[in-house]
C-alpha cells in the first residue's frame, strides 16, 4: 500500500544491511537450562549492585524469570536490622550460628524456587567469605539431583582504597542496615564490620569450581564457565562498574507531526520545539555538564565543568533538538591506563538503535486514522501493545532487542549522558532502569518538554524530572493513548510513582537556572 499520500515526511529505513526488520539473533538456551549465581566478596565491593544489575538484565532483555535471595534480608527479618559490627565477629559461635541460620533460610527458599517450572536463574547474594561456607552452599544445592542447575561463583574484588571509601559512603546512605543512623557512627561501624570479614576472607580459586572473578571492574578471570546463559552473564558483567553515574532522558522538542497528532515520520521541529531545544542547551551546560566540588579548606561549593556525553537518534527531530548544545574542549582526562586524552564536551553521537519504533504502513497516521483504515490492526495493538508489530514495522519487543547494546553502553559509561530520543525508546529505557514490569513499559509517561534524570544504584534508581517549559507553555504531543489503553496506562503510572520513590519535578528557568 502506498502511504506517501498521507505521509509527506516518512521515516524511511534504508534497504540493505540495516533494513528492517532487524535480525534477531537467538541463543541455544533451552527451557530446562537453569543457572544459580553465588555472589562472593568483602563488604563494599559492589556485590549487591552487580547481582541486582544481572537480575534486571536477564529478566528484561532475555525474558528469563530471575530472583535474588539476599542473605542480609533474611538476617534482618530474623534478628533485626540495627546489628552492631560485633555481630559479624567470626569467633563468636552464637552469632555465627545465627548467621548460618539466615544463610540456610535463604538457601532453602532458593532451592524451592529453582524447582519450579519456568524458573531459570537464581542469585544468592552474600559475602560467602570462606571456602567452607561456599562448599556448604554447593553441597546444599547439589544434594538434590532434581535441580540440575549450573552453579557459578561470582567474586567481586576491590583493592583501591578510594573506591572502597566511595562504596562505603554510598552504602551508609542507602543500605537498610544503616537507615536513620548517624553518618559518622555508620561509617565507623561499617569499617569495623569489613575488618571482621577481612580476618577470615579466602579468595575464590579453582577449588570453587566454575567462577567469574571481577577485579576493580577492570580485570576479569573466567574459569570453566560455558553455556548460553553463563556467557551472557560474563558479557554483561564486563560492562559494569560501581562508580556513581547519572544519565538524562529527553524527548525531542515538539515536531510538526506532534502538532498534527501523527505518529512516526521524520518531521522537523515547530517553533515551540525549537524553543525547547534552546532551553535544553542551557540545561545541558548548567546541569548535565557540571558537577559540584567542595573546597576542603573553606567548605565552599562551586560548579565546575565535568565531561559529558550526548546521544541522539538518526531522525531529524532529535538532531534539531540537540543543535544548540555547545561542543567544546573543556579539559583533559586520564583513561584507565593513565593515558591523557582530550575531551570534547557533548560531542554528539548519532545512533540508529535510538530511532523511534517504526510504525510501518501506519507511519504518518494519527491513531484515529489507524482505527479507521486498519481497524483490525488497531484492535490487535490495543490487546497487546508490548508484542504487537505494525505491518512492515516494529513492535516494542523488536525495539527492546535493539536497545540491549544501548543499555550495555549506559552501564559501562562513567560520564553523564544526555540522550535525546523518542517516547517509545525512553519508555523502555526508563522501565529497565526503574525496575518496571516489561508489559507496563509501553504505557510509561514520558512527556514532551521534560528532562528525566536517572541515577541507578545497588538498591534501585533515583529519579528527578525537570520541566524546561513552564506549565502554561506545555504542549500536548498529539500522541495521547487511545481510550481503550487507559486502564493499562493508569496501572503503569501507579507502578511508576511507587518505583520512583522520592522522585521530584522541578521547573527549570534558563534565564535563572536553579542550583540542584
Amino acid at each position: 500500500m502506498d502511504t506517501s499520500d498521507y505521509n509527506p515526511t516518512p521515516h524511511v529505513i534504508p534497504e540493505g544491511e540495516n533494513a528492517t526488520p532487524l535480525e534477531v539473533v537467538g541463543g541455544d538456551c533451552t527451557d530446562t537450562e537453569k543457572l544459580i549465581i553465588i555472589m562472593c566478596g568483602l563488604p563494599a565491593t559492589g556485590k549487591t549492585h552487580i547481582g541486582n544489575r544481572i537480575a534486571r538484565y536477564v529478566s528484561f532483555f532475555l525474558d528469563i524469570q530471575t530472583k535474588i535471595f539476599n542473605v542480609g534480608d533474611y538476617r534482618r527479618e530474623l534478628f533485626g536490622a540495627s546489628l552492631p559490627a560485633e555481630f559479624f565477629d567470626h569467633s563468636n559461635k552464637e552469632n555465627m550460628a545465627k548467621r548460618e541460620q539466615a544463610c540456610n533460610a535463604a538457601l532453602g527458599d532458593l532451592v524451592d524456587y529453582m524447582k519450579q517450572d519456568g524458573v531459570r536463574v537464581g542469585i544468592l547474594d552474600s559475602t560467602n567469605s570462606s571456602r567452607t561456607r561456599r562448599a556448604h552452599i554447593r553441597h546444599v544445592l547439589q544434594k538434590d539431583n532434581k535441580l540440575k542447575c549450573k552453579i557459578i561463583v561470582l567474586e567481586s574484588v576491590v583493592d583501591k582504597e578510594e573506591v572502597i571509601e566511595q562504596n562505603i559512603r554510598y552504602i551508609k546512605r542507602n543500605a537498610p542496615d544503616y537507615e536513620g543512623r548517624d553518618d559518622k557512627e555508620a561509617m565507623a561501624d561499617f569499617h569495623k564490620r569489613r575488618e571482621m570479614y577481612m580476618n577470615v576472607y579466602e579468595p575464590v580459586d579453582e577449588s570453587d569450581g566454575s567462577h567469574i572473578k571481577i577485579i576493580n571492574n577492570q580485570t576479569f578471570v573466567v574459569h570453566n564457565t560455558g553455556g548460553y546463559l553463563p556467557q551472557k552473564v560474563v558479557h554483561f558483567v564486563m560492562n559494569l562498574h560501581s562508580h556513581p553515574r547519572v544519565f538524562y532522558l529527553s524527548r525531542h522538542g515538539q515536531s510538526e507531526y506532534n502538532l498534527l497528532g501523527k505518529i512516526g515520520g521524520d518531521a522537523g521541529l515547530t517553533d515551540a520545539g525549537l524553543e525547547y531545544a534552546r532551553r535544553l542547551a542551557v540545561f545541558a551546560n548548567d546541569v548535565v555538564g557540571k558537577h559540584v566540588v567542595k573546597d576542603e579548606e573553606t567548605g565552599e561549593e562551586k560548579k565546575v565543568p565535568c565531561p559529558a556525553r550526548l546521544w541522539t537518534s538518526t531522525l531529524r527531530r532529535t538532531k534539531e533538538t540537540a543543535q544548540f548544545i555547545k561542543k567544546e574542549v573543556i579539559t583533559t582526562q586520564k583513561s584507565d591506563n593513565g593515558e591523557e586524552l582530550e575531551w570534547i564536551q557533548f560531542q554528539g553521537r548519532t545512533r540508529r538503535n535510538l530511532d523511534e519504533l517504526y510504525a510501518g504502513v501506519c507511519d504518518g497516521l494519527t491513531y484515529a486514522e489507524i482505527a479507521e483504515k486498519f481497524p483490525e490492526e488497531f484492535q490487535r495493538r490495543q490487546e497487546d501493545k508490548l508484542t504487537y508489530r505494525y505491518p512492515r514495522g516494529e513492535s516494542y519487543m523488536d525495539v527492546t532487542l535493539r536497545l540491549e547494546t544501548i543499555v550495555l553502553d549506559i552501564e559501562r559509561t562513567r560520564e553523564p549522558i544526555l540522550i535525546v530520543g523518542h517516547q517509545g525508546i525512553h519508555r523502555l529505557l526508563y522501565a529497565y532502569f526503574m525496575g518496571l514490569p516489561r508489559d507496563q513499559a509501553p504505557f510509561v509517561s514520558i512527556p514532551l518538554n521534560t528532562v528525566i534524570e536517572l541515577t541507578p544504584h545497588a538498591y534501585g534508581c533515583d529519579e528527578k524530572r525537570y520541566v524546561l517549559l513552564s506549565k502554561e507553555e506545555l504542549l500536548k504531543d498529539g500522541q495521547d493513548e487511545p481510550v481503550t489503553s487507559m486502564p493499562m496506562k493508569e496501572k503503569a503510572e501507579s507502578t511508576q510513582k511507587k518505583s520512583s520513590g522520592e522522585g521530584k519535578t522541578y521547573d527549570f528557568d534558563p534565564m535563572n537556572p536553579p542550583s540542584f
